[in-house]
């Protein structure tokens, strides 16, 4: 009967910490989760100030080089499709990735043109346009740097064993990388207007 009693002892102690366990798993694979969504959502706002400033820019630069057309329509192409998906829900970071590398390779193309241009560059406005684009893209590539940090360890620790067991059946999905795929595009725009 003693013997019975501490199975059942030993038993409920090793289901416990199991259960423990468990609990712990699932815990940090929510918070990994809840940290890439902060990682994205530091991205998104970042991204949503970029696409803000990017109508001043081109409407300054318009009024000194409004005979480079087809440059400035290129940046609003790219700042609308960009923001078209951004604002898709089916939009994954791929897609977002291809729209922002599009993005930045015409914003570059802007900026080499406003080079040409002495009194635009002197301009008060489009000075402070480009200081503010700048900056934005700084916190861009932070946020960017951050949000994939997140992921790393979000998939590393969804695709560990045993914890990916409680990731299946829990529908801890895989998370992608914010990465942009074109080689001229992951060189950040340059802005210097000296």
């Amino acid at each position: 009967m003693m013997a019975l009693w501490i199975f059942v002892g030993v038993f409920a102690v090793v289901a416990l910490g199991l259960i423990m366990w468990l609990i712990g798993a699932y815990n940090k694979l929510v918070r990994l989760r809840v940290d890439c969504d902060n990682g994205w959502s530091q991205i998104d706002v970042q991204l949503k100030r970029r696409y803000d400033l990017i109508p001043n820019l081109v409407e300054t630069v318009k009024g000194y080089a409004g005979h480079e057309k087809e440059t400035l329509d290129a940046v609003i192409s790219a700042r609308a499709k960009a923001v078209q998906t951004h604002d898709s829900a089916s939009a994954g970071t791929a897609q977002m990735g291809r729209a922002e590398g599009e993005l930045t390779q015409a914003l570059g193309r802007l900026m080499v043109v406003a080079e040409a241009y002495p009194d635009l560059k002197a301009n008060t406005n489009f000075m402070q346009l480009q200081e503010e684009l700048t900056s934005t893209e700084n916190k861009i590539g932070f946020s960017r740097q951050h949000y994939n940090d997140t992921v790393g360890r979000y998939e590393t620790a969804r695709q560990s064993f045993p914890v990916n067991i409680i990731a299946g059946m829990f529908n801890f999905d895989k998370r992608d990388y914010f990465e942009i795929e074109e080689p001229a595009a992951r060189e950040a725009p340059k802005v210097s207007f000296s």
